[in-house]
Parts: C-alpha cells; sequence; structure tokens
C-alpha cells in the first residue's frame, strides 16, 4: 500500500509517496517533492499540487502522516511560523484518505530512529553501558526555523512519544555578551520575554548579526545591505541565517564571531537539555543547521560547552550524544509513522 507523508516547517515543505517493503524495514521512497512554504498559500494548495501535477494521480495514497512545525491541539495545528491553520478532516475530505496524523515535526522524529543507518547519524559521545542505541529513553534537539524538542520511549515492541515545546523556555544569559544581546532581542522585537527560540535558531542567529550590527563602529559592514533587502521579502528575510555561515566560512571574522555565540549558545542548552531530561538511551541534533555546523559538533569546544555543568558534569559525560546528519530525517521519520498507521485499527 502507497502513503504520503510530509515535513511541514515553516521555511519548506517535503512532500512525498512511499509504501511499504515489510515490518521490519524503512518504507521504500516512491516519489518526493520540495516547496518553499513563504509561495504557497497553505498544505492543501501543496498537498493538491503534489497529488495532481507531480504524481499525474498516478498514486492514491490512503494514509497520511504530517509533521508540523508547532503544536497540535483538537487534530489541528497552525504554523507556528506561518500564518496557516490546518485540520485532520479537511485533509482526509479533501483527499479521501483513510487516516490522517497530524504530529508535531520534532515528536515525530522519534518514529525514524529505529530505522536509521550508519551513514544516516554520527556519534559525538558513547556510553558503553548502552549496548543497544534504539531502545530506551532518548531526546532529540534540532535548531533550523525554530528551535525543536522531543522526548520518547523506544522498546523492540513500541514507541511511546513525549512531545515537547522547550524551546520556548526562557534563555538564560550566561556571558556579558549573551546579557546584553538579551536587552537587545527585547527592545528590538519589544517583547518582555526571550526564549531561546529567539537566540538558538535561523531566525536567532539574524537576531545576533543584528545586534551586532547595530553597534555604531560597524554598521558600514556590507551585511548592512542584506539586512534591507530583508525588510521587504520574507524569503530574503528567511536566508539570512544561511548567509552569514557562508560569510563566516569565506573568512569575515564579524560573521565567524556571530556565529561563535550562537554556536555556544547552543552547545550549553543542549547540556542543560541532557540534565534536565537524562536521556540515557540517547540525545540526537538534528533540524536544519546540524549537517551545516557538523564540524563545530565534532570540536573539542561542543564537549566542553555541554559537559561545562559543575557538579552534575560527570552525569552528562555518561549521556550518549548523536547528530543526524540526513537533511530530510522529517520526511525519512514521517514515513515510518505513516507505516506504523496501517497496523493501527
Amino acid at each position: 500500500m502507497n502513503f504520503l507523508a510530509c515535513d511541514l516547517g515553516g521555511t519548506k515543505v517535503l512532500i512525498a509517496i512511499y509504501e511499504e517493503v515489510n515490518k521490519d524495514s524503512p518504507p521504500k521512497l516512491i516519489t518526493k517533492e520540495r516547496y518553499l512554504s513563504a509561495e504557497w498559500e497553505s498544505i492543501y494548495a501543496i498537498t493538491k499540487d503534489f497529488l495532481k501535477n507531480k504524481c499525474k494521480n498516478k498514486y492514491f495514497p490512503k494514509i497520511a502522516c504530517f509533521g508540523i512545525a508547532g503544536p497540535i491541539e483538537k487534530n489541528s495545528a497552525k504554523i507556528t511560523n506561518l500564518n496557516w491553520e490546518i485540520s485532520e478532516l479537511k485533509l482526509k475530505n479533501d483527499f479521501h484518505f483513510e487516516k490522517v496524523e497530524l504530529i508535531n515535526d520534532f515528536a515525530v522524529l522519534i518514529y525514524g530512529i529505529p530505522f536509521l543507518k550508519s551513514n544516516q547519524f554520527k556519534t559525538l559521545q558513547s556510553n558503553t553501558n548502552n549496548n543497544n542505541k534504539f531502545e530506551g529513553y532518548h531526546t532529540i534537539v534540532g535548531a533550523g526555523t525554530g528551535l525543536g524538542i522531543s522526548r520518547g520511549i523506544i522498546s523492540k515492541t513500541k514507541i511511546l512519544v513525549l512531545p515537547s515545546e522547550g524551546g520556548h523556555i526562557e534563555f538564560a544569559p550566561k556571558t556579558h555578551d549573551e546579557w546584553e544581546l538579551k536587552q537587545w532581542v527585547k527592545s528590538y522585537l519589544n517583547i518582555e520575554r526571550v526564549s531561546y527560540e529567539r537566540i538558538i535558531s535561523g531566525e536567532g542567529l539574524s537576531n545576533i548579526a543584528k545586534w551586532k550590527l547595530s553597534k555604531e563602529d560597524i554598521r558600514d559592514h556590507p551585511f548592512n545591505k542584506y539586512l534591507e533587502e530583508a525588510k521587504d521579502s520574507k524569503i530574503i528575510e528567511k536566508s539570512l541565517a544561511g548567509k552569514i555561515c557562508q560569510l563566516a566560512k569565506a573568512g569575515d571574522s564579524l560573521m565567524a564571531e556571530i556565529e561563535t555565540l550562537w554556536f555556544n549558545a547552543y552547545s550549553s542548552f543542549i547540556g542543560d537539555l541532557a540534565i534536565h531530561e537524562l536521556c540515557f538511551g540517547g540525545l540526537w541534533i538534528s533540524g536544519g543547521t546540524a549537517p551545516k555546523h557538523f564540524k563545530n559538533f565534532i570540536s573539542d569546544s561542543f564537549l566542553k560547552q555541554f559537559s561545562n555543568k559543575g557538579r552534575l558534569k560527570d552525569i552528562v559525560k555518561t549521556i550518549p550524544i548523536r547528530i543526524i546528519l540526513d537533511e530530510e530525517f522529517g520526511l525519512h521519520s514521517a514515513a515510518c509513522r505513516a507505516k506504523s498507521l496501517l497496523n493501527i485499527q
């Protein structure tokens, strides 16, 4: 049987048709398409275009799973970073699905873990006492358009997913620069509270750059041109984080400083999360920025920031850390969840 999987993020939408091979194997990809979220009015329009124009009505999936960038309430969702509303019932009626599930885009990742292949992830810190990497209590964290977190318990026969909106915990500065940044973000966005997502995300990296460039002595930096262009274009605004990384890699010292501040805050947050969750099955780093910052994650700097937890430093050193390198792991996981829905009556 064919089924549809979708990874719906604030920046892009990946949608695909899969088929089941057998119960113990990952789903087999048949066809997929990538859409830019900002160019479409709704997920309904994207799904219609995919099934009618891209698939030419050759496939008629009866099961669908949509990983959504935001919380799910009463089988409906509002996309956190888009002005979209999505309903399971409307999807079911419009496209004649027998089963539809909306699930948080990070919660769904738990379903993909048991089917990960060795080339899809890299171990940063291991635990010799954990012989089966796919069993136990797991936590996934990832910075992309937003900052996602999910938890889950994986056994040989069952997966229990525990969704989280932990990326919206209030940002706790640890340095003078981080304190100054937090005050600036409050003023710039006219808000009273700054969450970690305002700092550790694509938007957060842009916020750090805007803060740095607001200082009078560096207002003539060429990146200001991109900031001006971004005021009139959502697409350019969403591409600012990638531009910062590109310039840092090319040798721009200011952009490198901005990227380092962002990465240090992220590394420390991941360590705090490890203490909070005690996820001895594994702490997984995912999201759009994970493969792009792979060299940073395998550096001594990451583990130093991660494990700098005072009296609990020895505990966090026993938690396995793995980074997911597959940039389409969200789509893969939605397909794994859709596959499991085949067996639910």
